[in-house]
């Protein structure tokens, strides 16, 4: 195993952690991590929807906001983004006005993923910023917090 991935792998493993903190907090289990190009984790957190009362608190717009506030800037240039469930038309957005340089997502989602699905707006004439975009990493741990989540919230064991 190169130690690229082995570093991939341990961030995703990262973002598999915030996002079982979220589901423990009723929230729907998508963890983030943004990673600076030195390989310094800038921010690690989950969904916060419902704790935070905010349709915008996506793992993703959490990490991104917490990472321009530590670099003080609107910018992300060089950063990595992994992320357990691929990005919707917002958190895509805002990954492309970041700057981000790449997107590690875990698994697709075929109804609202952005990224290469959906609207695909990686791919638009009109997206000015592309991030290279791997899915597919530790894909069925990440399919595997999903579904459980929504079983259990399915069955009445959460709301």
């Amino acid at each position: 195993m190169s130690e690229k991935f082995s570093q991939q792998k341990d961030y995703m493993q990262l973002a598999l952690a915030e996002a079982e903190k979220a589901a423990a907090a009723g929230e729907v289990p998508v963890g983030a991590v943004l990673v600076a190009p030195d390989g310094t984790v800038l921010a690690a957190l989950g969904n916060a929807m419902r704790r935070a009362h905010d349709a915008t608190a996506h793992a993703e717009m959490q990490v991104i906001r917490a990472a321009c506030a530590a670099l003080n800037n609107e910018r992300l240039t060089g950063c990595d983004l992994y992320v357990t469930l691929e990005p919707c038309p917002m958190c895509a957005g805002a990954i492309a006005e970041a700057r981000i340089r790449r997107v590690y997502y875990g698994v697709a989602d075929m109804k609202g993923g952005a990224v290469d699905h959906g609207v695909a707006l990686f791919a638009q004439p009109s997206c000015h910023h592309r991030p290279e975009v791997y899915g597919g990493l530790r894909e069925s741990d990440c399919a595997a917090l999903l579904t459980d989540f929504f079983r259990l919230r399915r069955n009445g064991e959460i709301n």
